[in-house]
């Protein structure tokens, strides 16, 4: 395979510099704590706290990874960022991503590819949670393979204003928001179960939430629009990707996720089956039966491997939301979506 970037062996753990080399780090604590004092917030439906920062709603918790990310990470033309809503096909597409760019090093058949000890997460880390977020280090940014691949469910008008001004790429994958909506309520008791009372009541309180546009990393329907608007504004730098289209057709969304990134499948790997290779390797079936993926933490919401996995189904949500409350969404959604042309269907 002939690709004409270097791509070294991903180190087996991301190496990390002790929080004296953070800058000005007792400034930016200050600094945060009065930012955090000035800026609007609301009761969350999973985050006791959600702030209202670069007008999107942030989890308390995550704020100071998101803060710091937006004023110190710097991008490279050579960067690829996956980005998404949360359970919006964030591990799969990580999984498929990883495995396409780093396919001249691991190839899928090999017995020691990193999906096999590696959860998704952990080979593509999410800004926010895991390079800036774990508190008193960071991730060293130069240990990282080239070209470099992250992770964030930040919306693209909030992005650090380097990933616009650079040649970065940007891969964004939505669903179906009463997927999601679902989707994150199977998720959400493994994750804080003490705010959690189980049962339909409490998915008609998230989906409440979401209506009125004070979700995680929302509204969503402004997460959606920036990306969608984005990638036809830039389409060399911003793939839009919805996760009913990679399920219908997963072999021929993966060679448009390899020629974005700028390592097209060559005719020789087509006629080998490397991109059914990577398909099968990552599939919702593959990966759940994974040692690693039955066990351990990727840092991600603190929460184990196994939650990241569960049915992964187009349309599940008829079998979970109520006539009424699928309504009430839809509104919205051809309210706010359609008229930019961004549709999903949802029977």
């Amino acid at each position: 395979m002939a690709n004409n970037h270097p791509n070294s062996l991903p180190p087996p753990s991301f190496r990390r510099i002790r929080s004296q080399t953070w800058p000005q780090e007792n400034d930016d604590d200050i600094d945060l704590e009065e930012l955090i004092a000035s800026l609007p917030k609301e009761k969350g439906f999973i985050s006791p706290i959600q702030i209202l920062y670069r007008n999107f709603w942030c989890p308390s918790e995550v704020f100071p990874g998101v803060h710091s990310f937006c004023r110190h990470f710097t991008a490279h033309d050579s960067d690829i960022i996956l980005a998404c809503k949360p359970k919006s096909g964030t591990t799969w597409l990580k999984a498929l991503a990883f495995s396409a760019l780093r396919r001249d090093v691991f190839p899928p058949s090999a017995n020691n590819h990193p999906l096999m000890s590696s959860n998704p997460h952990e080979l593509v880390p999410f800004f926010e949670f895991t390079i800036y977020g774990q508190a008193g280090e960071l991730i060293d940014l130069a240990s990282f393979s080239v070209p470099r691949l992250f992770a964030t469910h930040i919306p693209h008008d909030s992005l650090p204003e380097s990933v616009g001004q650079s040649g970065c790429r940007v891969i964004y994958i939505c669903r179906n928001p009463l997927d999601t909506i679902v989707s994150f309520c199977h998720f959400a008791p493994q994750v804080k179960p003490e705010l959690w009372s189980g049962g339909r009541s409490s998915m008609e309180e998230y989906l409440d939430y979401c209506c009125r546009g004070i979700d995680g990393f929302g509204p969503f329907w402004d997460h959606m629009l920036g990306y969608w608007k984005a990638s036809l504004e830039r389409p060399d730098k911003v793939l839009f990707l919805k996760y009913e289209d990679l399920r219908e057709d997963t072999a021929g969304n993966l060679k448009r996720i390899a020629e974005f990134m700028g390592v097209p499948f060559s005719e020789e790997e087509e006629r080998d089956g490397v991109i059914e290779e990577i398909v099968k390797l990552c599939s919702l079936s593959s990966l759940k039966e994974l040692e690693v993926n039955k066990t351990g933490k990727p840092g991600v919401w603190s929460t184990e491997n196994k939650t990241y996995f569960r049915k992964g189904e187009v349309g599940d949500w008829v079998n979970h939301m109520t006539p009424s409350m699928a309504e009430k969404l839809e509104r919205i959604m051809e309210e706010k979506l359609s008229p930019f042309g961004l549709k999903f269907r949802v029977k």
